[in-house]
């Protein structure tokens, strides 16, 4: 890495990619025996951060958005599954470098990792848990490290899922309503016109029957019907953000001091 950093300034760090995805927090970190530096870390991922996936140290700087790595996401995601247990087999340690493409560390004649060849240890590594500032150097029996004891909490991690939540159909149907229009119409009727005859003789007068007929015509509605576009629908969907409150139960530990008469402290 660009400067020492020591265990637990890495621990619940970001840890992030070479094309700025992030990848998770880190989990434990693993230290080289001949350097007693971090060499691998662990990377917490899925929904709830229940996997643990080895990510190599080598090239990767930290700053304050987290730790930058040198593998990508998908490297990372396809990286050998091993327990984090706190020690890497040479087995396991040789899937790993395989895998990221990392050159093997040569080793020495007594069957050790040369701590020349990039500053890596053998193949045993110590993970450096919730306090790794104990363990940072394990040649030095430190008497007040013998008296520490690490408390643990469970924390919730709340993430995000796209779930298929319905159908929306949309369909048309037919319906018949009645409609009325008031529509002028016209007819023809029959009025007498009378004229007095004012110079007698002028007409051949005579007393007879006679008729005459005229044709009378008159207006009727007529309905005809036709089908026209009116109106034109789609279905949009759009993205509501509301807030949900997510709750659980976890589980943390507590300290409890009992001196020789039995008394209880708790911290």
């Amino acid at each position: 890495m660009a400067k020492t950093m020591q265990p637990q300034e890495l621990i619940d760090s970001a840890v992030v990619d070479p094309t700025g995805n992030k990848l998770g927090k880190v989990g434990n970190v693993y230290l080289a025996d001949a350097t007693r530096q971090p060499e691998w870390i662990t990377v917490k991922t899925g929904l709830f951060g229940t996997k643990e996936s080895f990510v190599p140290l080598s090239g990767a700087h930290a700053d304050k958005e987290g730790v930058h790595v040198r593998v990508d996401k998908d490297a990372v995601t396809d990286a050998p599954r091993i327990e984090a247990d706190g020690h890497l087999s040479a087995e396991e340690s040789a899937q790993l470098y395989r895998h990221y493409g990392l050159p093997m560390p040569r080793t020495s004649p007594d069957g050790r990792m040369d701590d020349r060849t990039q500053g890596r240890g053998d193949t045993g590594r110590d993970k450096a848990g919730m306090d790794p500032g104990t363990r940072a150097d394990s040649g030095r029996k430190d008497r007040d490290a013998e008296r520490t004891m690490t408390r643990s909490e469970e924390r919730l991690n709340v993430g995000t899922e796209q779930v298929e939540t319905g159908h929306v159909r949309l369909r048309k149907y037919v319906v018949t309503e009645e409609q009325q229009v008031t529509v002028p119409v016209s007819h023809e009727e029959v009025r007498i016109e009378r004229e007095p005859i004012t110079k007698p003789g002028g007409e051949r007068a005579e007393i007879a029957e006679d008729e005459q007929e005229v044709v009378l015509h008159a207006e009727k509605p007529v309905v005809d019907k036709e089908t026209v576009a009116v109106e034109r629908a789609r279905l949009k969907t759009e993205t509501v953000t509301e807030d949900q409150t997510i709750s659980g139960k976890v589980r943390k530990e507590q300290f409890e001091v009992t001196d020789d008469e039995g008394k209880h402290r708790k911290s």
